[in-house]
């Protein structure tokens, strides 16, 4: 009697470690499969976000520069202001009538980048810069400035910007405070505006990986 009991034990058992194991294969080749999908999902997403970060170098140079090591571009159109003045109209110009032209050319040009891409999701961030001078209030300025170039695009000079771009304001002041925004040692450079074109599809990948 006892050693069917025993005979009955070690049946049991070894049918046990033996569906043990099936299951524990299933498992491995379920995990083996799963890691291999999300390998190619997440070499695609690389090609994507590859493609989309070169699509944002295709502005010209006519109007821009871009600057890989701030991932920014620097709009060319150079421009000198009165201390405290953040309208375009006060510009200190020989030729204002040019700039502008200038100025809205550019904006049409980023216009015509969003249309071309149509198929992509941006933010455009136009950001005011500001020299180092006596004025108090050159943070607000340069946030006034870039407000300023905004209005002369979309009020002035009629550039509607595509529903694929997210448009936000900003100003970095003059560097008294200690941002990391890009400036150059002359401080009448500074006075000026930089462009941010970000892929709104990167962040969107980095977030489901």
């Amino acid at each position: 009697m006892t050693q069917k009991k025993e005979s009955f034990f070690w049946t049991s058992y070894s049918d046990l470690m033996t569906s043990l194991f099936f299951v524990m294969l299933v498992l491995f080749i379920l995990v083996i499969v799963l890691l291999h999908k999300r390998m190619e999902a997440t070499e695609s997403q690389l090609q994507e976000i590859k493609k989309v970060e070169q699509s944002t170098k295709d502005l010209s140079r006519d109007y821009f520069i871009y600057r890989p090591d701030y991932k920014k571009y620097v709009l060319t159109i150079q421009v000198r202001y009165p201390a405290g003045k953040s309208d375009l109209k006060d510009m200190i110009s020989t030729d204002k009538k040019e700039q502008l032209l200038q100025l809205t050319s550019a904006g049409r040009e980023i216009q015509d980048f969003l249309k071309k891409h149509s198929e992509n999701q941006y933010i455009l961030i136009i950001e005011g810069q500001a020299s180092k001078d006596n004025y108090p209030y050159n943070y607000e300025l340069s946030y006034q400035r870039a407000l300023a170039l905004m209005r002369f695009w979309i009020e002035d000079s009629h550039i509607k910007f595509d529903n694929n771009c997210e448009i936000l304001i900003s100003g970095s002041g003059d560097g008294k405070l200690d941002t990391h925004s890009m400036r150059e040692r002359n401080e009448t450079e500074n006075q000026r505006f930089l462009i941010h074109i970000l892929p709104k599809n990167i962040f969107e990948n980095n977030d489901n990986q």
